[in-house]
């Protein structure tokens, strides 16, 4: 029915539980006491009872199968209890094993913490406990009870019961042979839906991303690929049920109509009506319940047992120690291999800039009044709600093109709301927003995607090859420039653990800084003049942070960094700190002067006072 390792897994549950399996075994077979009475029960009830005018003699009949019924039921209720001490143990294992895996994960050279991955596999830990009980419930139930009716059968009239068990057998064996493509199909929507929902996550926790790049089509086509894929595979699943209903009807109800068909004949070669009609109480009774518990049992949840074993297998290994690493730290604490570097390194950082990007600047160019502003704010206001405090007020700011800015102030002070106004995400209250001279107001998405590019926080990383990742906003780019955006930016180890361009990335197993930096060298390709890092590195180490900025300061356009640290600060020409109810703008030092709260924020950021400052004008 499914994989080695899922038989595997559940025979040795079994095995290791063989006293409780046992004691399982043994409350069933009590349990189908009535399966292997009734017939024969009706039967003398019939013949030697009312047929013969023995009204009393086929009531006493009938009583004993009402206390074989009732000594079955006190039985069903050890079998469950039977059942828990087989399922209960089973499921503390496989929760183990999640809980291993998931903090061997975390605490490994290389590895993070995913609550989110504990918590969907914590949930198909629960699928399986639910499904291996119903699949036992329902295996050792047609077992017993079939077993019982078919024993009961032949000892009532021999040729009945070869007659029943063919078509029973034939039921079965059509059963089996689709188990296999059951198997498939459920597995194929099993991964469908996670398709669906790691796509659908990954589009919703990078949403800024995604429409400042203006990409929702694409990025609305990718989900809708995907819902259109797991609705087939429901659909195809779905249609499956057709071979349980043949397997029903050939099984359970063939022999029925065979009963019935054959009923005169059988009487005229001398069976009794009483044992025609027991015949028909073990069919109708014991065997027909039992083939339909167990193909509607394991051809539902027998199916998603198989499955979700299967994946939890797949995703969480065995106890046992934890191997060594074998690669050495990148960036977020991805791993890199030693061997290899690929086609970047760290140290080629600063070198070879790529031929795709703005064309590169040496300065403000703003100043000679021949090229407008990057960015120029005017009586900007704004506000989230009509009653909220203003988080801008009448902020006027002009960023030369060419020139590199970052913007600083204490958490919540409107530093990614500036940048949400400067891209255009969202519209002000009051002001103007003009990016080289063309208004946000009332321009489409598309034609601001070619004016500016921003990283948000929450890197938007798409399922695909990487190379399509990193050509996200610039398409027609060639593999030499994009290698070389791939050694400026530092993301050559990446580029190597992942496989190459043409490596398919899952975004759910990549890390938060991996993350990032697919994103920073999408960035650093787009042909938009203007960046803007919404503290797009904070999950970098400070080094490679290092390296991204100077890559972007030295690509040419204008860059606006929403700084994470000081060292983001110290490298901007200017730097813009939310002091109060107005920014404050200047160079680092300048600010250190003016500004108690850049001085404050500087304080923090290196974890020591900073130094007396001279007033101007005394010794």
């Amino acid at each position: 029915m499914s994989g080695p390792g899922v038989r595997r897994t559940t025979w040795a549950a079994l095995r290791a539980r063989r006293r409780a399996l046992g004691r399982l075994a043994a409350w069933s077979a009590v349990e189908a006491l009535p399966a292997l009475l009734g017939g024969a029960l009706v039967a003398r009830a019939v013949d030697r009872g009312f047929l013969a005018g023995q009204f009393g003699t086929g009531l006493a009949w009938l009583a004993g199968l009402a206390a074989a019924v009732l000594v079955g039921a006190a039985a069903s209720g050890r079998v469950y209890r039977s059942l828990g001490a087989v399922v209960e143990p089973f499921r503390d294992d496989l929760a183990a094993r999640v809980v291993w895996g998931a903090l061997r994960d975390a605490t490994r050279a290389g590895g993070r913490a995913d609550s989110a991955s504990v918590a969907r596999l914590t949930h198909q830990v629960e699928v399986v406990r639910d499904t291996f009980g119903g699949l036992l419930l329902v295996v050792r139930g047609f077992l017993f009870t079939a077993g019982a009716a078919l024993l009961g059968l032949f000892a009532l009239a021999p040729p009945l019961a070869g007659a029943v068990a063919a078509p029973l057998l034939v039921g079965l064996a059509v059963f089996a042979a689709s188990l296999p493509a059951m198997v498939a199909h459920q597995r194929a929507q099993v991964s469908a839906g996670e398709r669906l929902g790691r796509s659908a996550a990954s589009a919703l926790a990078g949403h800024r991303d995604v429409v400042a790049c203006g990409a929702q089509e694409r990025v609305v086509s990718d989900v809708d690929r995907r819902v259109t894929a797991q609705a087939d595979a429901e659909r195809t699943l779905a249609r499956m049920a057709a071979l349980r209903s043949l397997s029903l009807g050939v099984g359970g109800w063939l022999p029925v109509v065979v009963l019935v068909l054959a009923a005169p004949w059988l009487v005229r070669q001398g069976l009794s009506a009483g044992a025609v009609l027991g015949a028909l109480v073990y069919v109708t009774t014991g065997l027909q319940p039992a083939l339909h518990a167990v193909v509607q049992g394991v051809g539902g949840g027998g199916l998603r047992y198989a499955v979700t074993l299967d994946r939890i297998l797949r995703t969480s290994p065995p106890p046992g120690p934890a191997p060594l690493p074998s690669t050495r730290p990148a960036a977020d604490g991805a791993p890199a291999t030693d061997g290899d570097a690929g086609p970047a390194t760290r140290s080629d950082a600063a070198s070879s800039p790529p031929a795709a990007g703005p064309a590169p600047r040496t300065g403000p160019a703003g100043e000679a009044g021949s090229v407008p502003p990057a960015v120029a704010l005017r009586g900007l206001t704004f506000r989230y709600g009509p009653h909220a405090r203003p988080v801008l007020t009448d902020l006027t700011l002009t960023v030369a093109a060419g020139e590199h800015v970052a913007v600083v102030g204490p958490s919540g002070a409107g530093k990614s709301t500036l940048a949400a106004l400067v891209s255009g995400l969202v519209p002000p209250e009051s002001g103007t927003v003009h990016l080289a001279g063309v208004p946000t107001a009332g321009t489409a998405p598309q034609e601001l995607a070619r004016l500016r590019v921003l990283l948000p926080q929450e890197a938007y990383v798409r399922t695909g090859s990487l190379g399509d990742n990193l050509r996200y906003l610039h398409p027609g780019v060639d593999d030499a420039t994009v290698l070389a955006a791939v050694r400026t930016l530092g993301a050559g180890p990446l580029l190597s653990r992942l496989g190459g361009l043409d490596a398919d990335l899952d975004p759910a197993a990549l890390s938060a800084g991996e993350r990032q930096l697919v994103a920073a060298v999408r960035a650093y390709l787009a042909p938009a003049p203007l960046v803007i890092l919404d503290e797009a590195t904070c999950h970098l180490d400070p080094t490679l942070e290092a390296t991204v900025e100077h890559a972007f300061a030295h690509r040419g356009g204008t860059l606006v960094v929403i700084a994470h640290r000081i060292s983001s600060a110290t490298r901007a020409r200017r730097v813009v700190v939310f002091d109060g109810d107005r920014p404050l703008v200047g160079t680092h030092d300048d600010l250190l002067l003016r500004s108690p709260v850049y001085r404050e924020l500087v304080g923090h950021w290196e974890d020591v006072a900073p130094p007396a400052r001279v007033p101007l004008g005394r010794p």
